[in-house]
């Protein structure tokens, strides 16, 4: 039997294709930094080894699976070259794995993995599934019949697929540290529309997306009645959002999902989309809608103290302005109270205008250190910068976390791609003071 070894094994792409290879009765083991992160978690469930990178970790026999924030001069890559052992990029793997299912691509710049966790849900409840999404979640079945998966385009990484089907979110000018311009972006979505073998599924309502040009049907979703698929008649309370489906321009059903905003109603209309293209009963789609209980890091909300503490993905302006909105449907009498860690100089400096403009709609805003990641370690912005184009914004550090306490009952959304939850949990844990002084 072949050891699969992770280089990397808790970026959230790789922590659940190494979940997948466990579940479908493969050895696998990883390694990666020892520092804490949340996609490491499944890994110690299903008691799958996660060690330290060492060269030494590398043995004869392996096949490595780089992670792809790795460079081939990684010790570990270059230990495994030299033993003449296979070396595959996370995305190639994955390309490959996916041949011999009914693969579901899931892409956009924004909510790729609330989409992939819900269509998982929903095909789940219908046909044996495997899945991998971008939280850190996967799950691997050997007789699955459909691969429901996070296609991401960032460095055109998912030019390494030719899935069966595709939806597409939404097309946003992001990682600017890649993609030059907006042009740019667009032109991967469309070199990644010819790779699709059945079908696309796009959101109509994103003007972007009207230019993709591909060999397949391309079937449109929105809020707008010229699309394939339309939510019209919605109802929004802070339990969620129902809604009636019509398929061009004739009544489908009636589906209510759990979920707050108009992205969630968006992204729902995708998977019912494609769902009814695969010729799910109306039943199974609305029932299993019903109880889609969210992905990690998407709006995560807990009650402390009679606060709602929320840990959120968000990153780029148009996430915030969806989470803001989420926030307001779910929780209309509170005021809602924003800490923010940017992620990235790059995005900050290119998107700086825009993200003060999606924050302005906050009671309040406090903005932590920009996070640097492993793509770039050093910029010459600073979070002052984002500061003083914020009306009312204050910086926050860990040391003065307790700025926070004089908001009482708000909403308090925790957004970032970076490590901003040791801004959240230390807020926790000055609550937890309180309470029990």
């Amino acid at each position: 039997m072949t050891l699969f070894h992770f280089t990397g094994i808790k970026g959230s792409g790789m922590s659940s294709l190494a979940q997948i290879l466990h579940d479908s009765s493969n050895e696998v083991q990883g390694s990666d930094v020892e520092k804490y992160f949340f996609t490491e978690d499944p890994l110690h469930e299903r008691g799958i080894k996660v060690v330290p990178f060492d060269e030494e970790n590398i043995k004869a026999g392996m096949t490595v699976i780089a992670g792809n924030a790795f460079p081939d001069s990684h010790p570990e890559l270059e230990k495994a070259h030299e033993l003449g052992l296979e070396v595959i990029r996370y995305h190639d793997f994955l390309g490959r794995y996916m041949q011999n299912l009914v693969s579901v691509g899931i892409t956009g710049t924004h909510g790729k993995t609330s989409t992939t966790g819900l269509l998982a849900h929903v095909l789940d409840g219908y046909a044996p599934i495997s899945y991998l999404i971008g939280d850190g979640t996967g799950k691997g079945v050997e007789d699955a019949k459909y691969f429901v998966f996070e296609a991401c385009e960032y460095k055109r990484h998912f030019l390494a697929y030719e899935p069966d089907y595709l939806i597409i979110t939404n097309a946003d000018f992001d990682h600017p540290d890649y993609f030059k311009d907006l042009d740019d972006v667009l032109s991967a979505f469309g070199e990644m529309a010819l790779q699709v073998n059945k079908a696309i599924i796009a959101c109509g309502d994103d003007i972007n997306l009207q230019r993709i040009q591909a060999n397949v049907p391309v079937v449109f979703y929105g809020f707008d009645e010229s699309n394939d698929f339309a939510a019209k008649n919605i109802v929004k309370n802070s339990a969620g959002s129902t809604f009636d489906v019509f398929v061009r321009n004739e009544y489908y059903n009636t589906f209510t999902i759990p979920l707050a905003g108009d992205h969630a109603i968006l992204n729902a209309l995708g998977v019912i989309a494609l769902c009814q293209y695969e010729g799910l009963q109306v039943s199974v789609i609305q029932n299993r809608l019903l109880t889609f209980g969210g992905v990690k890091r998407r709006f995560t909300a807990v009650e402390m103290n009679n606060r709602i503490i929320v840990d959120d993905y968000a990153h780029h302006p148009t996430e915030i302005k969806a989470t803001l909105q989420t926030a307001k449907q779910k929780y209309p009498d509170r005021e809602i109270v924003v800490i923010f860690q940017p992620h990235t100089f790059t995005r900050t400096a290119a998107l700086l205008n825009e993200f003060a403009e999606s924050l302005s709609s906050a009671d309040y805003v406090y903005l932590c250190d920009i996070f640097s990641s492993a793509r770039e370690k050093t910029g010459d912005l600073t979070i002052d910068t984002l500061v003083e184009k914020v009306e009312n914004a204050k910086y926050l550090s860990l040391e003065n976390i307790e700025l926070l306490e004089q908001h009482g009952n708000a909403v308090y959304l925790f957004m970032g791609a970076g490590d901003i939850q040791k801004y959240l949990n230390a807020f926790k844990s000055l609550l937890n003071e309180h309470e029990t002084a």
